[in-house]
């Protein structure tokens, strides 16, 4: 009798196990027994990620930032190049433990998570010097006539899609941006942030906003993070509050015009 109680006790013990969830390391933990934070950017937004071909090497206002958090780990910081397509998918897949900067959308919420949001961005529309006159707010460019370029898989082609319907939308792959294809002539229009709207009629004389009535689609901007692991977005949220109040958002804002 008693080997029966025995042995009806070791099945329950081995029941409850294998009933037991199976725990997920955190991003968090692996990134500080690996000593190193990946992070998956573009290189292709001035001035949130710029990346120089000749080094390899990166700059920008989102760089400041993950290697901030990266010291603040006690850790190495390494950037794994993505593209835009791709941004939400890298994160899914385990290429990175998080992103740089990215707009909060629903179609991105669907398959992975956000950190809070630290900056926010809103759409203006852009051309070159010669087309100007052409344009005066938005329902001017949704024509027929009208050349509208954008980026896949940003935000930004979705707003075109949705905004211009009439018009004659290109959309090409990353590298190559919307901004070049108006640079180049082949389109008449694209969109961007204001941020980056900003620092593109800096460093390109020919290029004008089209003045409009108002900006579209102000979006909070956040970073992408592995969308069930809440134990790396807690930390990473409870950082970027600290941050905040130490100024550093702001700080690091000012340094690059923003």
């Amino acid at each position: 009798m008693q080997v029966l109680k025995t042995l009806g006790a070791a099945v329950a013990v081995v029941t409850t196990m294998a009933a037991a969830p199976v725990v997920a390391q955190s991003a968090l933990n692996e990134i500080l027994s690996g000593g190193v934070l990946k992070v998956g950017t573009t290189g292709d937004w001035n001035p949130m990620s710029v990346r120089d071909p000749a080094t390899n090497s990166y700059v920008g206002y989102d760089i400041d930032v993950m290697t901030q958090l990266a010291a603040d780990l006690g850790v190495e910081l390494e950037f794994v190049p993505t593209d835009w397509k791709t941004l939400v998918n890298g994160v899914v897949a385990g290429n990175y433990h998080m992103t740089g900067s990215a707009s909060i959308s629903p179609a991105r919420l669907k398959a992975a998570g956000y950190s809070d949001s630290y900056i926010s961005v809103e759409i203006l529309p852009f051309t070159t010097d010669d087309k100007l006159d052409r344009f005066d707010d938005w329902a001017s460019i949704n024509a027929g006539d009208v050349k509208v370029a954008t980026t896949l898989g940003t935000t930004f082609e979705k707003n075109v899609r949705d905004w211009f319907p009439d018009a004659d939308i290109t959309v090409v792959e990353a590298p190559a941006r919307g901004f070049q294809e108006v640079l180049s002539g082949r389109s008449d229009v694209f969109i961007t942030s204001n941020i980056e709207g900003a620092t593109l009629l800096e460093k390109f004389p020919n290029l004008r906003q089209i003045e409009v009535s108002d900006a579209r689609a102000p979006t909070p901007i956040a970073m992408l993070l592995p969308q069930s692991d809440q134990v790396w977005i807690n930390y990473v949220n409870s950082w970027i509050e600290l941050k905040k109040a130490q100024g550093f958002f702001e700080a690091t804002a000012d340094n690059w015009g923003l």
